[in-house]
């Protein structure tokens, strides 16, 4: 039996997590002792990694605060054009270099993000425990689709993607960390995340079919695979892409500015 009460709101996309009949709107939370507020958010569904700011009858508080009867908390998620320094901003600063580790269900993403020029590890057997660790040791920032591992006190950067279209992924990601002015095309190698640079045609020679030798002078060469690139038909296709990502999704264009 509960002895206690408080009330919740949660804003904008934090709704995403919740059930229906708590979206958009204050609901009573049930408890007992005096639970620290991360814990209540996380019961009702919600990352940590996803909140910027609480406040509990109008004052910020941290994570650390301990909820009480009575208690009105409000929760926002992550603030990308307002200045809330002088709150309790709860998230970790944006790490100075955007590097990914995306879990198994991701691996199409992962492909997208590496042509964009992005450093993404990411592999199919990876477990949950595995990539929070290499998340903190190489701070990087994980990308999900499962909450739960968003979940683990030790993850700090982290962001749980919408939908399952690994084209509409993408736009989210270069959204939501605002990565526009940062796409390197071509940058790094598709299939392992190494990084490509040119090569010398006659070094590789042997290892590039004859016509291809007799119609392209440029090559490339990932510097941890060896795989060999060239400009041929794919990478007018992937130009496409990329075009059509860029000018469709810029983000004055996403965030309505």
């Amino acid at each position: 039996m509960y002895e206690k009460t408080a009330q919740f709101r949660f804003y904008e996309e934090l709704n995403d997590f919740l059930p229906a009949d708590k979206r958009k709107t204050s609901f009573d939370y049930h408890f007992n002792g005096n639970p620290g507020i991360k814990d209540a958010i996380e019961a009702l569904g919600v990352p940590h990694t996803e909140v910027d700011l609480i406040q509990v009858k109008g004052k910020s508080v941290g994570f650390d605060y301990q909820l009480q009867h009575g208690d009105r908390v409000a929760v926002y998620p992550v603030f990308e054009s307002l200045d809330i320094s002088p709150l309790i901003r709860l998230r970790a600063k944006p790490l100075r270099e955007t590097k990914f580790i995306l879990d198994v269900h991701l691996g199409k993403l992962a492909r997208r993000l590496r042509m964009l020029g992005f450093d993404t590890v990411y592999r199919n057997d990876f477990e949950d425990a595995e990539i929070v660790e290499k998340a903190v040791n190489e701070q990087r920032i994980i990308l999900t689709r499962d909450q739960g591992i968003l979940k683990n006190k030790a993850v700090t950067h982290g962001y749980w993607l919408r939908s399952t279209d690994p084209d509409v992924q993408v736009r989210e990601v270069l959204t939501r960390f605002d990565l526009f002015s940062q796409v390197k095309p071509f940058a790094r190698c598709m299939v392992c995340n190494g990084e490509i640079e040119e090569t010398d045609k006659n070094s590789i020679k042997d290892r590039i079919p004859s016509k291809t030798a007799s119609f392209y002078d440029e090559f490339y060469i990932c510097t941890d695979c060896n795989k060999i690139y060239w400009k041929g038909s794919h990478h007018d296709n992937m130009n496409d892409y990329l075009d059509q990502l860029i000018d469709n999704y810029e983000p004055s264009k996403t965030r309505g500015k």
